[in-house]
C-alpha cells in the first residue's frame, strides 16, 4: 500500500495526498474540507514537545525568519546548524535591565559558610598564651595528614586545613580535654566529619547528672502509662517475658569512653551524638545501611533498629573504634589501676616513657608488633559484661521465701570475656582467606625514610601509621 501522509482515510485531509487530485475538483473535496485539512495540519505542527516545551510550527517559522534575515550561502547544507542555533537562542536568558541579575555561585556560598573559620575571636590572644603554658587539647592535624599522605591516603590539604580550623572552633566552645579528628564517613546526600573528644571531669559529672534526670523522667512517664493500662479492662496476659534490657555503659567508660561531634562540612555547626546503647550495637551488627547525611533520618531495616541515623552512626563509630584503634607494641602500657583490677577493667592505659620504637621493616614484616589499645566489644554490646539476672539483696530475700518463683528463675548466664587490652593484631580473626590487616611501607625506593602503614581489611577505610 502507498503512503497517504499524515491523515487516515476517514480524516478530511486524506484526499490531499491522493494521485490525480486537483484543487479545482469540487466533486471530491470542497473548500470546507480543504480548510479543515489545513487546520488539522497546523494543529499538529503546534503540538508542544514534552521534553523541551517547543513546537515545530514556531521553530520552522523562526528558522525561515533567520534564513531570510541573514541569507547565508548554501542554506540547505547548514539547515541543521541553523536549527540548533534557533533552539539555543530559546534558552538564553533575556536581560531586560541595565545591569545583569546577580547570581550567587556555589563557590561563593561555600566561601561565606567557611568565612567564620578564619575570623579570630576577641579572646584569641589570651588563648594563645594559655596554649604556650599548658597542653593544647588539639593535636597537629596537618602533621598527621602529612604522614597519611605518604601512603597515598587521606583528604586534600585544603579540606584538612578547614577541618583543622573547625576543630579549633569546637574546642573554643566546649570544655574539652582532648580532641582528635576521628575520620570522615561518606553519605548519599551529605558526608559526616567526625571529631572524637574527651570532656573535662567537671563537664562529665554534669552530663551524667543530666542523663540521670532524663532517665528518671522517662521512668515516671512509663509508670503513669502502666497505671492507666491497669485501670482498663485487659485481655488475658501472655506468659512470655521479654529479655531484660542491658543498660548502657557510663560516660567515660567502655563504648562511651569518648564523646563524638559531627558536622557535614567545615564551617557548619557541630552536633553532639548521643551515647550508644548495647541494643543499638547488637542490631547494627545485623543490618547494612547506607548513610544519608541527615542525622534525623529514620533507619528502616529488619530487625528494626532502635533509633535514627544519629544512633546508627554512633553505633558504627563504636564498632570501628573498637576494632581499629591500634599502636606499636610497647608504645602504651597498662596503668597501675588496670593491673590491680583482674576482671572488669575499664581499659585504662598510659604512654610508656621508656618506649623504644621498632624499625619500619620489623613493623611491616610481623603483625605481632602491633597491638589493640581499645577495648573489644562483647556479643552483649558492652565492653564490660553485665549480668541481667543479678538481684539486689532485698529481691534475693523475697525470692528465698517463694520457692516456686525460684524454680522458674532462668539459669545464670555464662559470663562473656573479651580479648585483654594490648592484644596483638595478629590474633584477629581473618575474613575467609584474607588476613584481618595488611601491612606495607609507604615507599620501597627510600626505605630509610619510609613509614609503616597498616590497613584494616574488615573496616577498609581504617588506617594506622608509625614512623619508626
Amino acid at each position: 500500500e502507498r503512503g497517504h501522509g499524515l491523515y487516515q482515510p476517514h480524516e478530511p485531509g486524506y484526499g490531499l495526498y491522493q494521485p490525480g487530485y486537483s484543487p479545482n475538483n469540487d466533486q471530491t473535496h470542497d473548500l470546507k474540507s480543504q480548510m479543515l485539512a489545513i487546520q488539522n495540519a497546523k494543529a499538529y505542527l503546534l503540538k508542544s514537545s514534552t521534553a523541551s516545551g517547543l513546537n515545530l510550527y514556531d521553530h520552522l517559522a523562526n528558522m525561515l525568519t533567520k534564513i531570510l534575515d541573514e541569507k547565508p550561502t548554501n542554506a540547505v547544507d547548514i539547515i541543521e546548524n541553523i536549527s540548533k542555533d534557533v533552539k539555543w537562542a530559546q534558552f538564553q536568558k533575556k536581560v531586560d535591565t541595565l545591569r545583569d541579575e546577580y547570581e550567587i555561585l556555589p563557590t561563593f556560598e561555600a566561601a561565606e559558610m567557611r568565612k567564620a573559620l578564619f575570623i579570630k575571636t576577641d579572646g584569641e590572644g589570651a588563648e594563645e598564651l594559655e596554649e604556650e603554658v599548658g597542653e593544647n587539647p588539639l593535636p597537629n592535624v596537618m602533621e598527621t595528614a602529612f604522614y597519611f599522605e605518604q601512603a597515598g591516603i587521606g583528604l586534600s590539604k585544603d579540606e584538612t586545613y578547614l577541618i583543622f580550623l573547625a576543630l579549633k572552633n569546637l574546642i573554643s566552645v566546649h570544655p574539652i580535654q582532648t580532641c582528635r579528628f576521628w575520620g570522615k564517613i561518606l553519605g548519599l546526600e551529605m558526608n559526616y566529619i567526625i571529631a572524637e573528644v574527651q570532656y573535662t571531669e567537671e563537664e562529665e559529672e554534669e552530663e551524667a547528672e543530666e542523663e540521670e534526670v532524663i532517665a528518671e523522667e522517662g521512668k515516671e512517664m512509663d509508670e503513669d502509662e502502666d497505671e492507666e493500662k491497669e485501670k482498663e479492662d485487659e485481655p488475658p496476659k501472655s506468659t512470655y517475658k521479654s529479655p531484660p534490657v542491658i543498660p548502657k555503659e557510663e560516660n567515660g567508660t567502655g563504648t562511651n569512653k569518648y564523646v563524638y561531634f559531627v558536622c557535614n562540612e567545615p564551617g557548619k555547626p557541630w552536633v553532639k551524638l548521643p551515647p550508644v546503647t548495647p541494643a543499638q550495637i547488637v542490631c547494627a551488627r545485623k543490618i547494612k545501611k547506607f548513610f544519608t547525611g541527615r542525622l534525623d533520618a529514620p533507619v528502616v531495616s529488619f530487625p528494626p533498629f532502635p533509633g535514627n541515623e544519629a544512633n546508627y552512626l554512633r553505633a558504627q563509630i563504636a564498632r570501628i573504634s573498637a576494632g581499629s584503634h591500634i599502636s606499636p607494641i610497647g608504645f602504651y602500657q597498662l596503668s597501675e589501676e588496670e593491673i590491680e583490677e583482674e576482671e572488669g577493667g575499664e581499659g585504662r592505659y598510659e604512654e610508656n616513657a621508656d618506649f623504644n620504637p621498632l624499625s619500619v621493616t620489623e613493623m611491616v614484616d610481623s603483625l605481632s608488633t602491633w597491638v589493640h589499645h581499645g577495648q573489644s566489644i562483647l556479643e552483649q554490646g558492652r565492653c564490660v559484661w553485665f549480668n541481667p539476672f543479678k538481684k539486689s539483696e532485698e529481691e534475693e530475700e523475697e525470692e528465698e521465701e517463694d520457692e516456686e518463683e525460684n524454680a522458674e528463675e532462668p539459669d545464670a548466664l555464662q559470663q562473656e570475656t573479651g580479648l585483654p587490652l594490648l592484644t596483638p593484631v595478629s590474633e584477629d580473626e581473618g575474613i575467609q582467606n584474607i588476613p584481618a590487616w595488611t601491612a606495607q611501607p609507604s615507599t620501597n625506593l627510600i626505605p630509610q625514610y619510609a613509614v609503616a602503614i597498616l590497613q584494616s581489611n574488615r573496616w577498609p577505610g581504617a588506617y594506622a601509621f608509625a614512623s619508626g
